[in-house]
């Protein structure tokens, strides 16, 4: 059994020898996925100078002849000499000629003749937008590694762009097993019990750049576990939910040895999540979560994402993490890492219902887990105490 940071490094070391491989997103399908090469401008912006302002642009001293009219997208095609000008709008392209523009409401117009209101003085260069003010041909936009935000899709575009370089899509596929587990919404027999995990997990790796599979429930037998990892070849990631403890009908990990997996731990000093498992099965990485609902949630929220996110390109894979108030005591913690479920609101953290690793009403209600380091001293009321966002 290996600590729960050993377990962490060693997830995020077989996620780092996944292959990256680049495909070309439009940029309407690329929010949120990370891109990995830089994004370098094709074109200045602005192209031309443009007026920040309605108004007029002028040349020279005024009064000002108002010889024509620039508007965006419709620019006025002429150049204005010393003593004319030209009603402007806000993005419109400066004509040649011009150094300044005027706002509307510091020029007064009487028919093609204008003049400057009392007190305004005529300053070279005001609200122009110079060429390639925001950025130039050639500058990086975006560096290799950044998420595409709302912010970097409009950048990109802007910068002549209609697709970004991104890591290609990591297929997951997620195998529920257990002859106790009965599909959603269907009856269940006395020993039996819907099947959650799947949809939770599938739900939680959702994310920009993931397709998940959910490959229905496994019975525990050899042979219908051999079948499920032959169908799940060819994914990225094969995450197996359940049957992965010591018991009799834990069919796990003597099926992926025999499929040809490479073990790389079983068993982590953690709670909830002791049974977990990971390693690789060809080019795929392989993640064994354990079957109750709640360790299952924990330990693909600690292990399986970051692994994703590492894979999808993130130079910096890991999970939200904080320190909080303790709003109550807590005992000493026992000789495995701990993970309380917990609820924060302004500063202060208390746990939330039985912590219990089937008990998903608790779960439900919490937005962070406690950590407590094993062999951690009693907490009192008042003292902080570590905690991970809930993904």
């Amino acid at each position: 059994m290996i600590s729960l940071d050993e377990a962490v490094a060693r997830v995020l070391a077989l996620a780092a020898e996944h292959s990256q491989q680049a495909e070309a997103v439009p940029l309407t399908k690329a929010a949120g996925r990370f891109l990995l090469s830089n994004v370098v401008a094709l074109r200045d912006q602005p192209t031309r100078p443009l007026s920040a302002m309605d108004g007029y642009a002028i040349a020279g001293e005024g009064p000002w002849q108002v010889i024509g009219e620039s508007a965006a997208g419709h620019a006025f095609g002429g150049v204005i000499l010393p003593g004319q000008s030209v009603r402007i709008f806000t993005g419109a392209v400066v004509p040649d000629g011009a150094t300044s523009v005027i706002m509307q409401e510091d020029m007064v117009r009487d028919g093609d003749r204008a003049t400057l209101t009392d007190g305004v003085a005529v300053i070279s260069g005001k609200h122009i937008r110079a060429k390639a003010s925001d950025f130039a041909a050639g500058d990086t936009l975006i560096p290799a590694g950044t998420p595409m935000g709302p912010v970097q899709l409009a950048l990109a575009a802007s910068g002549g762009h209609g697709s970004v370089s991104v890591a290609r899509t990591v297929k997951v596929a997620i195998l529920s097993t257990g002859d106790e587990l009965c599909p959603p919404g269907e009856p269940c027999e006395i020993d039996q019990t819907p099947a959650s995990n799947g949809i939770m997990i599938a739900a939680l790796l959702n994310r920009p750049g993931v397709e998940t599979v959910d490959m229905g429930i496994i019975p525990d037998t050899r042979s219908a576990l051999d079948a499920a990892l032959n169908k799940a070849r060819g994914f990225d990631m094969i995450i197996t939910i359940g049957g992965a403890s010591v018991g009799d009908h834990d069919l796990v990990r003597p099926a992926l040895l025999e499929a040809g997996a490479a073990i790389d731990f079983w068993k982590v000093a953690m709670r909830p999540g002791k049974p977990l498992m990971a390693g690789t099965m060809g080019d795929a990485m392989v993640i064994g979560l354990p079957g109750n609902p709640v360790s299952a949630f924990v330990t693909a929220m600690l292990f399986a994402v970051p692994a994703l996110d590492a894979m999808c390109g993130h130079p910096d894979p890991g999970l939200s993490r904080g320190s909080a108030i303790a709003a109550q005591a807590m005992p000493a913690n026992g000789p495995r890492t701990d993970h309380v479920r917990g609820v924060l609101r302004q500063g202060y953290v208390s746990t939330t219902g039985l912590n219990d690793s089937a008990a998903l009403v608790a779960l439900s209600q919490a937005n962070v887990l406690i950590v407590r380091e094993a062999h951690a001293p009693p907490v009192s009321k008042g003292e902080d105490v570590p905690i991970v966002f809930i993904a």
